[in-house]
């Protein structure tokens, strides 16, 4: 069903993004449906979630390249944020960064200015660059674990069904 839905590597050649990677994007390893591929696609693809730039989708197919992990599935979850969950995220990630910094965190109103980047950000940076990091290392992590353990409990009771059905 999978197989169905994703685009096809040539197809994503073509985009005005991905047109710069070439040949690299045909590696047959970037688009298998295994475990390895895909678990470390999702745990990956959630800590890019909380780069605070608007790089997601380059980061993920240089790291996909690099990593040999799957391309729809890093795409997927980097998608996880988007303009509808971008503030609660990067609220958590900037309340995660103060609470380690033991930084009270402050109120604040944003408004698209020049002058408001440079005042109303400059005391929340810091909190929010730390809190970025650590829950992308740490969601990451998480994710990653949480998958792997659902892939090979999926895997193992289907192999246990398979044998139960044969042996009866």
């Amino acid at each position: 069903m999978l197989k169905k839905l994703l685009p096809s590597p040539s197809r994503l050649q073509g985009h005005w993004l991905l047109r710069h990677f070439g040949e690299r994007l045909l590696d047959p390893r970037l688009w298998a449906l295994h475990r390895r591929a895909i678990t470390g696609a999702f745990g990956v693809g959630i800590a890019i979630c909380f780069i605070p730039l608007p790089v997601h989708l380059l980061v993920a197919v240089l790291i996909a390249i690099v990593w040999r992990l799957n391309v729809p599935a890093l795409y997927g979850t980097t998608l996880l944020v988007n303009p509808l969950t971008m503030m609660p995220t990067y609220y958590l990630a900037y309340r995660v960064g103060a609470a380690l910094l033991r930084v009270p965190p402050q109120s604040f109103a944003f408004h698209l200015s020049w002058q408001w980047l440079e005042t109303g950000l400059g005391p929340m940076w810091r909190p929010f660059l730390i809190g970025c990091v650590v829950c992308a290392v740490v969601l990451g992590l998480l994710g990653w674990a949480c998958l792997e353990l659902i892939w090979r409990w999926n895997v193992t009771s289907r192999y246990r069904t398979r044998h139960v059905a044969t042996a009866a």
